[in-house]
């Protein structure tokens, strides 16, 4: 039986191009559905990486990318030497950190209470309305921050009647615009967020439920027992993903809400790249500090991968 196995002939792992095109042909209609966004990311993403020689020369736009002149790494060494290096870094991690820590966890929170609700009707509005703050557009909502946030504004009453100081405009203090910043972040974004969640919770078998019900468990116990554990995998994937970000911050909302008086704990490594690539127009060193924070991002992402794959099996790759 042993030298019969032997004999068998083991399957041939075909090429993997050979592979893809079998592939392609078995589902054509999949992969043109994907095709607009493949087409994206290569034009908006991975063709725009050739850009990032500027990093290692003094770019002048006007002799291009083969006559500008190199310098090597000169661009990183004034930004590691760069007065504003470790504000910048401290900010940036801060903001996330407390985005991360507060934020992270408040889409599945909903989307856990949400889906404890039997009357549909009030769901589906409860989801629209929660939905609807991500579709406004950024500057109208940093408008209206700045409308709540000055000094006879609802917010700053608030705070006001609370701390028992006089009301002030909470975007010209410092140590407000992080809590302003993240609570603003999460109102923005949390019922946009909790869809991917909702789409997990549709896939737990009812099955569990009712056994659960059996061994005498309540709504609570059931969604700790039951729900939780089927959507572990995605949080999992979604934090992983989450902290790969961990040094990103996107420059608009900032640059529309800081100003010069915040600047120590408003001012981050994508809104310095915005004054100093864009408006002082210095693009090398402004892809040098922006090539620096992505590969923080990749090393943070690489760790997070690995120690997830390393204490639960479940991993990006």
């Amino acid at each position: 039986m042993t030298t019969q196995m032997k004999l068998q002939k083991k399957p041939v792992k075909r090429p993997l191009f050979q592979r893809a095109g079998q592939n392609i042909r078995r589902h054509p209609i999949l992969y043109l559905m994907a095709l607009p966004v493949i087409v994206y990311y290569i034009v908006f993403h991975f063709l725009p990486m050739f850009g990032l020689v500027i990093s290692f020369q003094r770019y002048v736009p006007s002799k291009g990318y083969f006559g500008s002149e190199w310098v090597g790494f000169s661009n990183f060494t004034r930004f590691f030497n760069d007065v504003y290096f470790s504000r910048l870094l401290i900010n940036t991690f801060q903001i996330n950190l407390l985005d991360l820590v507060i934020g992270f966890p408040f889409p599945i929170i909903f989307a856990l209470l949400l889906n404890e609700i039997r009357n549909t009707s009030y769901k589906k509005v409860t989801q629209t309305v929660t939905y609807m703050p991500y579709f406004i557009s950024l500057v109208v909502i940093c408008g209206l921050i700045h409308t709540f946030s000055k000094e006879n504004g609802p917010l700053a009453i608030i705070i006001s009647s609370i701390t028992g100081n006089p009301a002030q405009n909470l975007l010209s203090q410092p140590s407000m615009f992080q809590p302003l910043y993240v609570i603003t972040n999460i109102w923005q974004g949390f019922g946009w967020g909790s869809i991917i969640y909702f789409a997990s919770l549709s896939g737990v078998d009812p099955t569990q439920y009712e056994a659960a019900v059996i061994d005498g468990a309540g709504r609570f116990r059931q969604m700790l027992s039951v729900t939780l554990p089927a959507i572990a995998p995605t949080i999992v994937i979604m934090l992983i993903l989450r902290i790969g970000n961990m040094m990103s911050l996107g420059y608009e909302k900032i640059i529309l809400l800081y100003s010069p008086i915040t600047y120590s704990t408003a001012d981050v490594i994508s809104s310095y790249v915005y004054r100093v690539g864009i408006v002082q127009m210095d693009y090398s060193y402004g892809a040098a500090v922006g090539m620096f924070n992505s590969l923080i991002n990749l090393v943070l992402i690489l760790l997070a991968n690995a120690v997830s794959r390393k204490i639960n099996e479940t991993s990006l790759w």
